[in-house]
């Protein structure tokens, strides 16, 4: 057989199978999280978040192009080119496994025997199948996202470093040294995770070059590897940046020059000093040093992509994170300076007293003719610290977490035990290890599995071990065994793995320790330096797919194994296939068959729709604020991209307390005008009023919301509090605000309809709810008190409710978002969401586009939310329209909620808005279809109820006991609405349920 033409053959048949798999399962548009903004940003060259991906940008605006004008494609074609990178990640994953498998067990220029060439390629398969039809890599090759190109760069960094391996005595083998370390700089401007791949390829060239290893000789190979890593991290990424930054302000501050003097003058001295580096290690013969220069060279060169976002922000476009149209800005946007710092080895603990604030630098801006300071850098000085700070965050939310999750009491300073504790148990154990075992033993579901609990739990399929993690296997609740998620490999390929590894280590440690180095750096070395905080908005399995990357390696070796030491008395040649062929079925098929429902995006569409529909609801020329990712992202693609109501202006409140966003707001982008905001940019620039805090003067009276802005933005002393140090600040002095309405002025704009006239309220008055204002807060009350009503006001309806300011009473539910409107609010004791029922009517049944989630083949987590936000919405409208005595309306909601609302319960959410749905169906008299869904809901708890009853016996006491109590709950209150419907022989039914499981869980419940 021809090795080399089979290899190169077996590696595109790899890439074939994943690309084919890939653009079967594509997305075909937007999908949820980060992905619209990538789209919408590639499409008009704009800039991301932090800390940037150019490359990503450009590669993705080159398939843009594929569209051919038709910009509903556009998203379609940037999916694609994911899915093509991710395809060539496996083809190159598959040269990798069959470079180190062929070094393994052969000798250097002899030729591979026929048997050997079966099982080397079979190896490759397998491994490279394996990663292929992983969970985390293949959710990450069907959307558009910059994790399939990172890993792309991975893995032909790694299979570069192996190809300069097999050639290092050959005169030209280091230009593959080259080649690494140009594809390592352009992969800075996709995702720094590449980097991490530093220490291994650092092995890789030692122990090639040193014929004799030794321990003391590793452990300096080790520390170099660090400090390379280092160097590339923080040396080339960031400081480089930072001395440029203090050249310029040199040059601009002292010296008088322009901007960008000092920026071109160290330019030219980097430069400069590489030529003369470089021309000096090539007369003195210095080979070490040359690689180092050229490496350096490469390196920067490659890292060049950053040049587009200061190039694109200087023309001001949309989307325009951070304005990096600076050195300064710059320097802080690639630094990550917006998430914060974390403690790593030695910092406080989350209830550490704070004794004192002190300064760490200073913040400079651009200003119009120098840099100006814009404020001061500063850390809390703490009264105790320990080492390896795990639990650090005084975040109310994650407090709770805490101690919960350990188990502590109020007064419990969390000691370095506890921290190990933590480290271990939920750091790699919940939040690494579940989504190792997601990848290679098998999904319990989709469900967010942050907190702690069994939700996204890994799951075998072997009930007893199951069984032994989870509770009573035997009677799994519909949550788990209708999720498409619910995918169980039984352990097969983990065994694999573990079998390929041990193969590895006894055949050739070497190897097996350098891939081994590989899977620890970008897993857990990856827990321990992000030391990151629990409840975070979505799953972070994606940060890890580097170490499975490795592990998939080991699989393909299993094949070695397993021909050894099962099949070790067939022939060679039919040990190879018989090994080939079941890690194959073993892992990628039964993998592949498991994992395809739940990864094919291709018929669902919910992401787009549901940003379509919040920018369709809104009236003309209206602001949309909104809050997170998935109320933000999709919504910049369908109007960046696709042009969908270009006149609605999106304001992301989580970006509008930086003065560079606020800029934005305040110029004209597409079809809408600038914002009413009237501050001076002076007024809000980085480093003033970034937050004023609240001072009670005991106001008793709600005041007017202009006198207020007045305060907060008035530069006399005396409106100021003087602090210890002597600074003056502006303080907001009451919460009890009000804006007084113009009845005529609100006629007018058409904000509220002429038959409404009399609901129009004289002022709106309400209790700011938050102990602080930022400058966005601020931005804010400007838009409110000089829009006028002139400009239509939503607030997404997705947002947490302290986002609302407190003017809660005042939105009013139109579909997914609530529009601000001044009328008179229902009495107090109603506490339920205002509801605007005609627009909610028309966007519900004429407006919206629902994703396909009535027939689509699965819905992600995020989707499955969206459609118990749906149910909500509907029932809402149901109860207002029957409130009015519209039955016929009334009718036409229920028909549309049964034409476009799953039968399938996808959430607890889903089956608890359903049987509100319930309510409004019985009201007109629309029994059959009422009972039939309460009947659907009953069940669906009882089977949830039951299976946590059976985890609640097994362990002896009440397993999720939020659930339990919510769940019974629900059940009681069906009683009693069928009761008073009459409907007796159903409540009775529920109630026969609800008894029995009552006694169930009564051993665990005091009281």
């Amino acid at each position: 057989m021809n090795y080399p033409k089979i290899n190169t053959i077996g590696g595109w048949i790899c890439f074939i199978i994943a690309a084919t798999t890939y653009i079967l399962t594509l997305d075909q548009s937007v999908s949820f999280w980060d992905c619209g903004e990538f789209i919408a940003s590639a499409y008009k060259m704009e800039v991301v978040h932090q800390p940037g991906a150019p490359m990503v940008s450009m590669i993705q605006r080159l398939f843009a192009a594929f569209a051919f004008g038709d910009k509903t494609k556009v998203a379609y074609f940037i999916n694609l080119s994911s899915a093509l990178a991710s395809a060539g990640t496996i083809m190159f994953l598959f040269w990798t496994i069959t470079a180190l498998a062929k070094k393994t067990i052969n000798k250097k220029n002899e030729t591979l025997s026929n048997q050997n060439i079966i099982t080397v390629i079979g190896a490759g398969i397998v491994g490279a199948l394996a990663y292929a039809f992983s969970d985390s890599f293949w959710f990450s090759a069907v959307e558009a996202e910059v994790y399939a190109l990172s890993s792309l760069c991975t893995a032909v960094v790694f299979w570069g470093i192996l190809k300069w391996e097999s050639q290092a005595e050959e005169p030209t083998a280091d230009r593959w040294l080259l080649f690494v370390a140009y594809i390592m700089g352009i992969s800075i401007g996709i995702h720094i995770l590449n980097l991490l791949a530093i220490p291994a390829i650092i092995f890789v060239y030692y122990f090639k070059k040193v014929a004799s290893p030794n321990w003391t000789g590793i452990l300096k190979a080790f520390l170099l590897s660090i400090f390379g890593l280092a160097i590339v991290q923080f040396g080339v990424i960031q400081y480089l940046i930072a001395i440029a930054a203090n050249f310029d302000y040199f040059f601009v501050n002292k010296l008088g020059f322009g901007f960008g003097t000092g920026i071109i003058c160290f330019a030219v001295l980097v430069i400069g000093g590489l030529i003369y580096g470089i021309r000096y290690s090539i007369l003195q013969n210095k080979r070490v040093l040359n690689l180092i220069m050229l490496f350096t060279v490469l390196l920067v060169f490659g890292y060049s992509s950053f040049a587009l976002l200061i190039i694109r922000a200087q023309a001001k476009p949309n989307l325009n994170n951070y304005n990096v149209d600076n050195v300064y800005s710059f320097s802080r946007y690639v630094g990550r300076d917006q998430y914060g710092d974390r403690p790593l080895f030695f910092g406080e603990n989350y209830n550490s007293q704070k004794t004192d604030i002190k300064e760490t630098g200073e913040i400079l801006r651009k200003g119009e003719h120098r840099y100006e300071p814009a404020g001061k850098k500063s850390a809390y000085v703490f009264a105790d610290k320990t080492p390896l700070p795990r639990m650090y965050s005084d975040k109310p939310e994650h407090i709770r977490f805490y101690k919960n999750y350990m188990g502590f009491n109020d007064e419990h300073q969390p000691s370095l035990t506890d921290n190990l504790k933590y480290l271990f148990s939920f750091q790699a154990g919940q939040m690494y290890v579940r989504y190792f075992m997601w990848n290679f033993v098998g999904r319990q579901d989709n469900e967010d599995g942050q907190h702690g609990g069994t939700d996204g739990a890994w799951l075998s399929g072997i009930k007893p071990i199951d069984a032994i993690r989870l509770g009573d296997q035997k009677n799994l609740p519909p949550s788990i065994v209708e999720n498409k998620s619910y995918n169980r490999f039984f352990f097969l390929p983990l065994i694999i793995g573990l079998i390929g590894a041990v193969w590895h280590f006894k055949r050739n440690q070497k190897d097996a320790g350098i891939i081994g180095l590989l899977f620890i750096f970008t897993g857990i070395a990856i827990v321990i330096y992000l030391n990151s905080v629990p409840v975070e908005p979505r799953e972070r399995d994606y940060a890890y797919v580097g170490s499975f990357y490795a592990f998939a390696i080991w699989i393909g070796l299993g094949v070695f194994g397993l021909k050894e030491w099962i099949f070790e008395k067939f022939t060679p040649k039919r040990a190879g296939i018989f090994a080939s062929a079941l890690a194959l079925f073993a892992a990628p098929v039964i993998m592949a068959n498991q994992g395809w429902d739940d990864h094919n995006r291709s018929d669902s569409s919910v992401a787009k729709d549901m940003s379509v529909n919040y920018l369709k609801s809104c009236a003309p020329n209206a602001i949309l604020f909104t809050y997170g990712d998935n109320d933000t992202y999709p919504l910049w693609y369908v109007q960046e991209v696709e042009n969908v109501r270009p006149d609605v202006r999106i304001v992301n409140l989580s970006l509008f307390t930086a003065d560079w966003y606020i800029d934005g707001m305040r110029r004209k982008q597409n079809q809408s005008a600038p914002l009413p905001i009237t501050m001076k940019q002076a007024q809000y620039v980085e480093g003033t009023r970034d937050i004023m805090y609240f001072q009670d003067y005991k106001v008793a009276q709600h005041v007017e919301l202009q006198q207020i802005l007045d305060i907060l933005l008035s530069d006399n002393d005396d409106d100021k509090v003087t602090m210890s140090d002597g600074s003056k600040y502006n303080v907001l002095p009451t919460k009890n605000l009000k804006l007084t309405v113009n009845p005529q002025q609100v006629l007018d704009t058409g904000t509220v309809p002429k038959e409404d006239a009399g609901k129009i309220a004289d002022s709106i008055q309400w209790t700011f709810n938050q102990g602080y204002v930022t400058k966005g807060t601020l931005a804010l009350f400007d838009i409110l008190v000089h829009n006028h009503w002139e400009r239509p006001i939503y607030f997404t309806g997705a947002m947490p409710t302290e986002q609302y300011l407190g003017l809660d009473k005042y939105l009013y539910t139109e579909g997914v978002s609530r529009r601000l409107l001044p009328l008179k609010p229902a009495p107090a004791p109603d506490e339920s969401e205002p509801i605007n029922v005609k627009p909610m009517y028309n966007n519900l049944v004429n407006t919206y586009g629902f994703g396909n989630i009535k027939h689509a083949n699965h819905l992600g987590r995020q989707s499955a939310d969206d459609v118990a936000m749906f149910s909500n919405m509907f029932a809402g409208l149901l109860s207002g329209l029957v409130n009015e005595g519209d039955i016929t309306k009334s009718k036409k909601v229920a028909d549309k909620y049964f034409d476009v609302i799953p039968d399938q319960f996808y959430t607890s959410r889903q089956a608890m808005s359903s049987f509100y749905f319930t309510e409004g169906l019985y009201r007109i008299n629309d029994l059959k279809r009422a009972n039939e869904l309460i009947n659907k809901s009953a069940d669906y708890f009882d089977k949830e109820l039951i299976h946590l009853a059976d985890i609640s016996e097994s362990k002896g006491y009440l397993a999720s006991e939020q659930n339990v109590r919510v769940y019974m709950s629900v059940m009681s209150q069906m009683i009693k609405l069928t009761d008073t419907f009459k409907q007796r022989e159903l409540s009775k039914k529920i109630e026969a349920k609800y008894i029995t499981l009552l006694n169930r869980f009564s051993p665990f419940v005091a009281g």
